[in-house]
């Protein structure tokens, strides 16, 4: 049978869907990219936020209209399910089957009855709905992890490190959602990475809710500068990266493991919400403005070309007009490389649900829209300060008209940030998937304009 697949969310996200495409790869189904095509469509969710409930139920609408043709199976998994299964399963007769994130040491099993003996294979897992009852679930075991299927290309995969979250933020459902933080072993880690490698995968994206958290439950200690340390030994892998690195769990150790490794991309993206303490506090963030400050200029001040990404909450409930002075304030002073900003998002089970003083719609809007405003200047300041500079690039496209090659340095993380656009050789298309020296020679809000500086790949 023929199986499509629709991957929604975040980049954790993606590898649960990965890992769900090598199960039915391994059984000898057939992939197929067109959904028209597929007699099984399988949706993997995300329920994070407001909006992305919302595209997540239009996703599973618009692919149920497809069993009006060649579709027979309408499969559904994923946060949302994990967060609404018993609401799911009464509203949308169309799916055949709901897996949630618990069940996924089961997700074969289910699927084989669905499709052998045409059961529907019902959950008897009790939601999570209150702190009290969260729990660790369980980890794909690196036997799945090995056998996913990339779907990101040849040039760089993500690496999960750790499942959940534990760190109660006011604002946030991963908690309920995927249950306390758990830790991969190091050695699966490593093991996986050296399979990527061997895949021909160059740069290796870590990630995790939190990555400053990595080891801490199962070796009584932050272990990522070492597990980084360790992936950096991998002769194929030329770039590595990790994401997610909440301020409080920046260590020294962490920043000289990124100052001295030349394999380890110079880029922090460190999440940080606000800078006003009470807004700060009113999150559960174990962090303060102070700290933050020091902190950034810390980084700063021992990798001088760092990369700094952060991201930011506003309208969240309580926030004064002086509290978002304050942060527009920051945001001047740090004037960070990247940044991306959300709306506060009500959802409910959430501590930050019931508190008072919720903010208006529009009041959200205008303050999102200033903070990106302010930033975009900055982006282009900070940009313009590459002119002139020799960078690696990783090419990994030609423009549509075929005048620019479009690729990335180690600056940028894919399809969240920029690109450069190198002015075209006569060499084009032999140099895809090639890491070639550029210099930077103008710049846009987000991207750099590059020229080649010698015809010879590294």
């Amino acid at each position: 049978m023929k199986v499509g697949f629709v991957s929604l969310g975040c980049s954790k996200n993606l590898i649960d869907t990965e890992i769900a495409i090598g199960k039915f790869k391994n059984n000898n189904y057939e992939i197929v990219n067109n959904p028209e095509n597929a007699e099984i469509i399988v949706i993997n969710t995300c329920g994070f936020i407001e909006s992305a409930k919302e595209e997540a139920i239009n996703t599973i609408l618009e692919m149920a209209e497809y069993k009006k043709k060649k579709c027979k199976y309408l499969i559904v998994m994923g946060c949302l399910v994990q967060r609404y299964y018993e609401q799911l399963v009464k509203s949308l007769p169309e799916v055949d089957l709901f897996i949630k994130l618990d069940e996924y040491n089961q997700m074969w099993q289910k699927i084989e009855k669905l499709i052998k003996e045409d059961k529907v294979e019902k959950s008897t897992t009790k939601t999570i709905s209150k702190v009290s009852e969260i729990k660790q679930l369980p980890l794909p075991t690196y036997k799945e992890f090995s056998e996913r299927v990339i779907t990101t290309g040849t040039n760089y995969a993500y690496l999960k490190i750790g499942e959940g979250c534990s760190n109660m933020c006011t604002y946030c459902a991963i908690p309920y959602i995927r249950g306390k933080f758990v830790s991969r072993k190091i050695e699966d880690i490593i093991e996986e990475a050296k399979m990527l490698a061997q895949k021909g995968i160059k740069e290796l994206i870590i990630i995790a809710q939190d990555t400053t958290k990595y080891g801490v439950d199962i070796y009584e200690k932050p272990k990522l500068a070492e597990l980084l340390q360790k992936l950096s030994e991998i002769p194929e892998i030329k770039w590595i990266r990790f994401l997610y690195s909440y301020p409080e769990g920046i260590t020294d150790e962490l920043i000289q493991t990124v100052k001295n490794n030349h394999k380890i991309c110079k880029y922090f993206d460190i999440p940080i919400q606000h800078i006003s303490d009470k807004v700060l506090k009113r999150m559960n963030r174990k962090t303060n403005k102070k700290e933050i400050e020091n902190l950034i200029t810390k980084i700063r001040k021992e990798i001088p070309d760092v990369i700094l990404r952060t991201s930011l909450i506003v309208g969240f409930p309580g926030e004064t007009a002086e509290d978002f002075k304050e942060l527009c304030e920051f945001v001047g002073f740090a004037k960070f490389d990247k940044l991306g900003t959300f709306m506060y998002s009500k959802e409910e089970g959430t501590p930050a649900a019931k508190l008072p003083e919720q903010i208006h719609g529009n009041t959200k809007k205008s303050r999102y829209n200033k903070i990106m405003a302010l930033q975009q200047k900055i982006s282009k300041e900070n940009l313009q300060k590459n002119i002139g500079k020799e960078l690696e690039a990783l090419i990994e496209d030609i423009s549509f008209d075929g005048k620019y090659l479009i690729g990335r340095t180690q600056n940028d993380v894919p399809e969240e940030d920029g690109i450069i656009y190198i002015k075209n050789s006569d060499m084009k298309r032999k140099l895809l998937n090639k890491f070639v020296p550029v210099k930077v020679i103008d710049v846009k809000d987000y991207d750099l304009i590059g020229e080649l500086l010698e015809r010879d790949v590294i």
